[in-house]
């Protein structure tokens, strides 16, 4: 049934309870695949990294890549999962273009990890459990290229180009249980869910995690059910969403798109659905498969995965802090509020303030440069903060000539400016465009002179006892000065030689 008019949000919560289920793709940063020797490289030339196995030709064999197995234990552990002490492989039967094999070698009924949890924090504070079902290994498929449409999709494109290099690559798929219970908040979970999931990969070091670059990639499951029933309504689950923005615009819409066919008197149909970033509308794909559609049986050519309790232990022992508990953490030696601390991590920024007091800034001048000026050039820009031209050394070091006087806030704006247009570190930036505060008090006393000189009736009103008119001529020695000088040793100056109590 094609839906034209979606129910209004609020309307579409007060007739059903949302439910949801998140099913999380991470690609694993090891520098081969996951069953072969062929390297992980980005970039390189179309095919250029492809064997046998991978191909998977006739007679090649598939060998468990050791750092996959480990990362997916990692993973598990700080999931709050159990850890399989036996698992193994299974192929997972279904056509798909850039599957070369015509099945991918995945995990059905033994995961690796299984039975967790994740505590995720709202933007308001509430912390809301997400319960794990599994987390288990397989591997990526190829790139499909469609040359000739209008849309970049299969439909109305004249051929396909297909790209073997990604195939193979070591994925984790992360899959919760029925969320319930979030209610009119479900799209916040779920945006929260992923950003917390995202924390977390790139605090273990087993991926960079980056859902611009398809690193990390969620499928968005959702079904309604009235108002008071138990029951599971039927499921549509969108696909391959790349952005935290998305995945909450992505569930909001469903949401109000089920409500709409459930109002009709028309039924959900359970199918895979696109995405669309112009609009954060959803389109139909295909129906969607159940489990036994796929033919799993176990793979013939692997043998099973037995992690000892030893190295497993031995990898619990070797987890970083854990993001939520290390935000806790820093908020507290911050001193900044749980809203200030959930804007720093929505920016994308708490590595880079960390980093930055690392070298040597105190905590309140990196945060105000990395959440202020930086985060407006990454806005204007629509960049990553993390890829701006401008890493935490460079902001350290302007923060370090503030302190020391050599700049002041609009003079450190500029040297960011030239930082960022390349034209070296910050003071090379201030040599070559001469940015330094006026500091010798002798060029700044000619200077309060002539702005005295230069507005006398408003001098005589400082006189009178109008000390708020200093501004004004505070004002007029940082033009005269081209805003480096101090502004407060400025007005000092006029006071001073007016002769008025500050």
């Amino acid at each position: 049934m094609t839906v034209t008019e979606l129910v209004p949000y609020e309307d579409a919560l007060a007739a059903y309870d949302p439910v949801m289920g998140l099913e999380v793709h991470v690609e694993l940063g090891t520098e081969t695949k996951m069953f072969c020797g062929c390297s992980t490289t980005l970039g390189s030339d179309a095919n250029s990294q492809t064997c046998p196995t991978c191909l998977g030709l006739p007679g090649a064999l598939p060998v468990v890549n050791a750092a996959g197995v480990e990362s997916a234990v990692r993973i598990g552990l700080a999931l709050n999962c159990e850890i399989a002490e036996w698992c193994r492989f299974a192929r997972k039967n279904y056509f798909y273009p850039d599957m070369p094999k015509n099945f991918q070698t995945s995990q059905y009924d033994e995961p690796i990890a299984f039975n967790g949890y994740l505590d995720v924090q709202l933007e308001d504070g509430e912390i809301f459990r997400v319960e794990i079902e599994r987390a288990h290994m397989e591997e990526d498929t190829g790139k499909s290229t469609h040359i000739g449409g209008a849309t970049g999709r299969i439909h109305g494109a004249s051929h396909s180009l297909l790209d073997y290099n990604r195939a193979g690559i070591p994925l984790i798929e992360i899959v919760t249980k029925p969320i319930e219970g979030a209610g009119e908040r479900a799209p916040q979970v779920a945006k929260a869910y992923v950003a917390e999931l995202r924390e977390l990969i790139k605090a273990l070091g087993v991926s960079e995690a980056r859902m611009e670059m398809g690193q990390l990639r969620c499928d968005v499951n959702l079904s309604l059910r009235p108002q008071g029933e138990k029951a599971l309504g039927t499921r549509s689950e969108t696909k391959n969403v790349n952005s935290l923005r998305s995945v909450e615009r992505a569930a909001r819409f469903e949401i109000q798109r089920h409500a709409a066919v459930l109002d009709a008197g028309g039924k959900i149909i359970q199918e895979t659905r696109h995405f669309h970033e112009e609009d954060g509308s959803t389109t139909s794909g295909r129906v969607k498969e159940e489990a036994e559609d796929y033919r799993y049986f176990p793979e013939p050519d692997l043998v099973p995965v037995a992690p000892s309790r030893e190295w497993v232990e031995g990898l619990r022992a070797s987890l970083p802090e854990l993001p939520r508990l290390r935000r806790n953490r820093l908020r507290e030696e911050w001193g900044i509020s749980q809203h200030e601390m959930q804007s720093v991590l929505n920016a994308g920024a708490v590595g880079l303030i960390v980093a930055t007091v690392e070298a040597g800034a105190p905590a309140d001048q990196a945060r105000k440069w990395w959440m202020g000026e930086l985060a407006r050039r990454a806005n204007e820009t629509g960049a990553e903060l993390a890829d701006l031209p401008i890493g935490p050394t460079a902001v350290a070091r302007v923060c370090a000539l503030v302190q020391e006087g050599s700049l002041n806030d609009k003079l450190a704006r500029q040297t960011i400016e030239g930082v960022l247009a390349g034209e070296g570190t910050p003071d090379e930036v201030v040599d070559k465009r001469g940015l330094k505060v006026v500091s010798d008090e002798g060029a700044l006393g000619a200077a309060v002179d002539e702005a005295i000189a230069g507005n006398a009736a408003i001098a005589d009103k400082i006189r009178g006892g109008k000390v708020q008119a200093a501004g004004a001529l505070v004002g007029a020695v940082m033009k005269a000065t081209r805003g480096q000088a101090d502004a407060a040793r400025v007005r000092e100056l006029i006071l001073e030689k007016l002769g008025v109590e500050g």
